[in-house]
């Protein structure tokens, strides 16, 4: 039986992040990964290949909507939906060629097929009809999520589907039905829209995105609702009846009152649930919560101090870029050294256009909380090169003690600012004021200049241009 200082099992963004820094800290690492491809959901069917088509059907959306008014003159554009899903499918090859060329360049054993636990020391990898067993001095799960299902309205793959069917789909419908307005379902409606799929959402809660600032979510509904989208919110699904080439959704409004909506899909993004199936956790007596995810203390261990889990397995925001840092985390941990992650840094990004994106404390919850905070608010429509560049819906949102100014929430919607909340996650990284971020110069013309006079507004009547 091969022995390793490090086994980790699943190869997303949590798993080889850690396998890569494992190596280059003088451990024997192998990975164990059920697809042929590393990655994870985040690279075969989740973040790139849906921001692949974001890209593309939000050009396709410009170039109906926009190039006339900077000159450019075309006849009416058509969207060639098969390139489009080519495109997607080779920047996935290419990206996942990429997590391969880490692998063999870091010099780590790659195993395929399912592995799970014999003991806090072995893990058994099944392939097929073949079983192999391999040694662990530490060993890491990385298993990650799968879709959440709604038990009124299974899964049928054909009609009834979820963002996974949803990237792969033969043809543009001319209708969908979206359950759930998170992320997910606000990113793969905004897909569908812009090709003149009408697209209805069905949410259980008040609003978009109801985990992050409610302002945000407000005013990415009215940006949704300009490609045509249509909401029902406080809205019950309680069923679906299926049929050849449509589906009826059925459920309950505000006041109990049942409604109906026929389309040709009806895609449930609910969101996701932590992945053990087969990893033998109930043979060898590893703790899960209420929720089936693995329990683990500060050091990312489970109750059997060989055994650890990181990521979408495990509590909390089910996010790469935090899998990834528990990745690193974990693995320095094992080393012996003392790495920290600032939870309370981890940005959340929707990738919509305009796109959404936020880090700290929402308004609602420091009212929660009973904190006293000051409020700061810039529109795009004030930066020069948002309106140069024709992007000028949006704004960004400071909040800060009112006391000691430290920044304690940004909140994004607006061009470009999956790129702007970096500068954020500096700032609150290093416990910065409000006023540390509007004093520090920004250069002109740019988009992150909205941010500095948000910041300017927050810590008094300090903003320049609006």
């Amino acid at each position: 039986m091969d022995s390793f200082d490090l086994v980790v099992i699943g190869g997303g963004p949590a798993g080889y992040v850690a396998a890569v820094r494992g190596s280059q800290l003088g451990l024997k690492t192998a990975i164990v990964e059920s697809r042929n491809t590393l990655g994870g959901t985040c690279l075969n069917v989740g973040c790139i290949p849906s921001k692949a088509l974001l890209d593309s059907t939000e050009l396709f959306h410009q170039a109906k909507t926009k190039f006339k008014v900077h000159g450019i003159e075309i006849s009416e554009p058509k969207a060639n939906w098969n390139q489009m899903i080519q495109r997607k499918r080779d920047v996935v090859i290419s990206t996942t060629k990429g997590i391969d060329f880490l692998m063999q360049k870091n010099k780590i054993t790659r195993i395929n097929g399912v592995g799970s636990l014999v003991s806090g020391t072995v893990v058994e990898i099944t392939n097929g009809t073949e079983k192999t067993q391999i040694g662990g001095k530490n060993i890491i799960i990385a298993t990650g999520s799968a879709v959440a299902q709604l038990s009124s309205v299974p899964f049928d793959g054909q009609r009834i589907i979820s963002s996974e069917e949803a990237l792969e789909l033969s043809e543009i419908p001319k209708s969908m039905v979206i359950v759930g307005g998170g992320v997910i379902g606000v990113e793969m409606g905004s897909i569908y829209a812009r090709l003149g799929t009408q697209v209805t959402t069905v949410e259980f809660m008040d609003g978009l995105i109801p985990t992050m600032d409610r302002e945000l979510g407000r005013a990415l509904e009215k940006t949704l609702r300009s490609l045509g989208m249509t909401f029902h919110f406080g809205t019950k699904v309680t069923g679906a009846t299926s049929g050849k080439k449509s589906v009826t959704l059925i459920a309950e409004n505000k006041k109990g009152e049942p409604i109906s909506m026929e389309a040709d899909y009806v895609l449930v993004a609910i969101g996701r649930v932590a992945y053990t199936q087969g990893l033998g956790l109930d043979k060898v007596g590893i703790a899960v919560d209420s929720r089936g995810r693995i329990e683990i203390n500060s050091h990312y261990q489970t109750n059997i101090p060989t055994v650890y889990a990181i990521g979408d397995v495990v509590k909390g925001a089910m996010l790469a870029h935090k899998a990834s840092e528990e990745g690193v985390a974990c693995v320095e941990l094992i080393a012996g050294q003392k790495p920290h992650i600032n939870y309370n840094a981890i940005p959340g990004v929707v990738y919509t256009w305009p796109e959404v994106a936020s880090v700290g404390k929402t308004e609602e919850e420091l009212k929660a909380a009973g904190i006293a905070y000051k409020k700061g608010s810039a529109p795009f429509k004030a930066s020069g090169r948002a309106r140069a560049a024709e992007e000028s819906d949006g704004f960004i949102k400071v909040l800060a003690d009112q006391t000691s100014d430290e920044v304690l929430g940004i909140h994004m919607i607006g061009p470009r600012v999956a790129d702007l909340i970096g500068e954020a996650v500096v700032a609150f990284e290093y416990r910065a004021s409000a006023e540390d971020i509007g004093i520090i110069s920004h250069a002109h013309p740019t988009f992150s200049e909205t941010l500095k006079e948000a910041a300017l507004a927050a810590t008094g009547n300090r903003a320049i241009h609006f």
